[in-house]
């Protein structure tokens, strides 16, 4: 175990950006992750956009997605057009009408594939880091998350998200349904999958 003082310096204040590491994984610090996506959704007042190339949320962060949507929070959820992981894209295709219905806008970003993982908060709260929205990053992997906070840096993060926009496709609830039956069966399959995937 690395607990000696050589591995933990005493680190000197640095830069303007209140902030903080978030470890997550399936020992001691587990659902750390999952705990801290919960409270910003619930704490958020005007704005929440998420960038992932994963997206395969559990029910509890599906129902916090759309409870903020639900109370007038603008929720933008930002995926890949095209996954490097087909079943994952599928599996995600085959929950997006969640989201959807309740008033949240997901957008498809062109290629070349994205993945980077980035969540800002009412333009002042910033996650960053290695999780994803799926089941792998929220229960199985370990992960390395920093959260920060500040307008300053916040918008230059919600710049970046702009530059995704660009280009990008907005997903309709229609769309999400005029999927072809045997997309539908698909999807709805590798969905089953989910946990594992």
């Amino acid at each position: 175990m690395l607990d000696a003082d050589i591995w933990f310096p005493e680190l000197k204040e640095c830069g303007n950006v209140i902030a903080r590491v978030i470890t997550d994984g399936p020992d001691a610090d587990f659902e750390k992750f999952r705990w801290a996506l919960l409270a910003a959704l619930a704490e958020a007042q005007t704005s929440v956009k998420i960038v992932t190339p994963y997206f395969l949320p559990d029910t509890a962060l599906v129902t916090g997605l759309n409870l903020a949507a639900l109370r007038g929070v603008r929720v933008d959820i930002l995926l890949p057009v095209k996954n490097n992981l087909p079943f994952v894209h599928w599996a995600s295709r085959a929950m997006w009408w969640q989201v959807l219905e309740r008033g949240c806008h997901l957008w498809l970003t062109p290629p070349p594939f994205d993945h980077s993982k980035l969540m800002i908060v009412d333009g002042h709260w910033v996650l960053l880091g290695s999780a994803n929205w799926d089941a792998r990053s929220l229960r199985l992997n370990f992960e390395l998350n920093l959260e920060s906070y500040g307008h300053s840096f916040a918008g230059e993060m919600e710049a970046v998200i702009q530059r995704k926009l660009r280009g990008a496709h907005e997903v309709t609830l229609a769309e999400a349904h005029a999927r072809s039956l045997p997309a539908k069966l698909r999807d709805a399959t590798a969905r089953l999958f989910s946990p594992y995937l």
